[in-house]
């Protein structure tokens, strides 16, 4: 048995791969005009929303049918014609299941897009053909590489509106590659689209057959992502304890929560952090049936041979393979909240399942987004910015580098007195 990756079984539905991934550009590069094609060409739309679509673009006055109307949800939305919240949608094709997260192109909703793409394998990210790469380009493609997304598509959207030319297409995929160069992203495409006419993006384009590369569908069911998660660390934060209490299960205590990275096995000698304890998995639950190992981003139940002192927030490793241990966090930020931060402000930091009072001890940089140099001249930091501080956590942290581990590397500041998340980090 092939010891880094999970045991491969017979592929049902229920277990067909997920890919989960992100929409971003500037205001009316066509996000959600691109969605709603996606959706529709590939017969995920059902017909009661095609007739509610049909008649919405009609009373709208619109020529064609309006797809951005599946997406653009909130009433602010609709009106204005723009993304304002993140859109979640979900379809399938026989090749594989989706999470799209639409998220806005607008500078201000920049926080959106973090909390959007923190999850994805993939970001596209669109441009306009008529206006090249821009400020916001550079900015949602800054995001995405500080979120370590393993895929960027970048989809240079409305062709037909500069003739579907070939050199608009390339001078912009070579502007693009010229700052790509500062992005930390190893797998980058290029796909020349109308989302509006349907070129490129489920069929083929008859208007671009000098383009030879895949369509945007192709891709989205073709990328390799197994090997986008860790499965050599393995982590398992411990989320809930249970006990039934109950005479059938009279000695039964499962620790539940979801597998953060690595496998775990029956048998695998395992280490409770902070306590230090050892014990054994003597057995692990996977919606209610025994299975011999769970693997990444599964939520079971771990059972041990010893019954110890396990609480919410504690983390079962491998006993030969430990994350890292400080009270001091090196993160990279993006600040959400509407209020600027606090001067040596103190927060409640959440990390996995565990939750620590912090405080700032430094800001070292903020990034300057239209040229992507860092700025260590910090006066303050606002909604949307972006940089690297240290934190002083009141009790010691277990985790990895985000690089490493996208789980057991982020954290998020939320504030004492509102409760609202303020701040999301990336541990360096």
């Amino acid at each position: 048995m092939n010891a880094l990756k999970p045991t491969k079984k017979s592929k049902g539905y229920l277990d067909m791969e997920l890919l989960r991934f992100t929409t971003a550009g500037s205001v009316d590069d066509g996000k959600s005009t691109l969605i709603g094609r996606l959706l529709y060409d590939s017969k995920a739309i059902f017909e009661d929303q095609l007739t509610a679509l049909e008649l919405a673009s009609t009373n709208r006055g619109h020529e064609h049918l309006n797809l951005a109307l599946l997406t653009d949800g909130l009433k602010a939305e609709r009106e204005q014609g723009i993304t304002i919240d993140v859109a979640y949608r979900y379809f399938a094709t026989p090749r594989r299941k989706f999470i799209i997260a639409d998220t806005p192109g607008h500078i201000q909703y920049t926080r959106n897009m973090v909390t959007g793409a923190s999850t994805a394998n993939l970001a596209i990210i669109l441009i306009d053909a008529r206006l090249g790469v821009i400020e916001q380009t550079i900015r949602h493609s800054f995001i995405a590489s500080l979120l370590q997304i393993p895929h960027i598509v970048v989809c240079i959207n409305k062709m037909d509106l500069v003739e579907y030319s070939q050199e608009t297409f390339e001078d912009i995929c070579d502007t693009y590659m010229e700052f790509a160069t500062k992005l930390d992203v190893q797998d980058i495409r290029f796909v020349p689209i109308s989302a509006l006419h349907g070129d490129n993006v489920v069929n083929r384009s008859k208007n671009m057959e000098w383009f030879n590369g895949p369509t945007l569908m192709y891709i989205l069911e073709n990328i390799h992502i197994g090997s986008d998660y860790n499965f050599l660390d393995a982590r398992f934060p411990v989320q809930y304890i249970i006990r039934p209490y109950s005479q059938e299960f009279h000695d039964y205590r499962a620790y539940a929560g979801r597998v953060a990275s690595g496998i775990f096995r029956v048998g695998d000698k395992i280490k409770v952090l902070p306590s230090g304890l050892t014990s054994t998995i003597s057995k692990l639950e996977l919606f209610g049936n025994s299975t011999e190992e769970t693997f990444a981003s599964q939520s079971i139940n771990m059972l041990l041979e010893d019954d110890i002192d396990i609480s919410r927030g504690d983390m079962i490793v491998k006993e030969n393979n430990l994350p890292q241990q400080s009270q001091d966090i090196d993160i990279m930020f993006c600040w959400l909240g509407d209020k600027p931060m606090l001067p040596n402000g103190k927060y409640i930091l959440k990390h996995t399942s565990s939750e620590v009072k912090c405080k700032v001890s430094q800001v070292t940089y903020k990034i300057n987004m239209e040229t992507l140099e860092r700025d260590k001249t910090v006066d303050s930091v606002g909604m949307n910015d972006i940089g690297r501080m240290v934190l002083r956590t009141q009790k010691p942290l277990f985790y990895d580098p985000y690089r490493k581990n996208r789980i057991t590397g982020s954290v998020i500041l939320i504030d004492e007195a509102t409760n609202n998340t303020v701040c999301a980090g990336m541990i360096n």
